[in-house]
């Protein structure tokens, strides 16, 4: 009798447990603790931030020349002239 694409042997439940798994390790490290000095300055980070944003890594300095720094290349307007690019 023909097994078809049903699972037969558990090999797709078993990629699907370590995909799962991975997804919970990912969300765990964005969900992980702050820290009481940031990460680049070492600058004691504020205790009204750390109970604002808990996982804070950065100071507020350093945590607005990351953003600074972070680039988009989306387009947001939509247009047909930058689409056509």
């Amino acid at each position: 009798m023909a097994g078809g694409f049903g699972p037969a042997d558990g090999v797709q439940d078993t990629i699907l447990s370590n995909l799962l798994n991975e997804v919970d390790r990912a969300r765990a490290s964005l969900q992980g603790e702050g820290s009481e000095y940031c990460e680049e300055c070492g600058v004691e980070i504020p205790e009204a931030r750390r109970r604002a944003m808990p996982n804070a890594r950065y100071c507020i300095a350093c945590q607005t020349r990351h953003d600074q720094g972070a680039v988009s290349h989306y387009n947001r307007r939509g247009s047909k002239d930058s689409q056509l690019r």
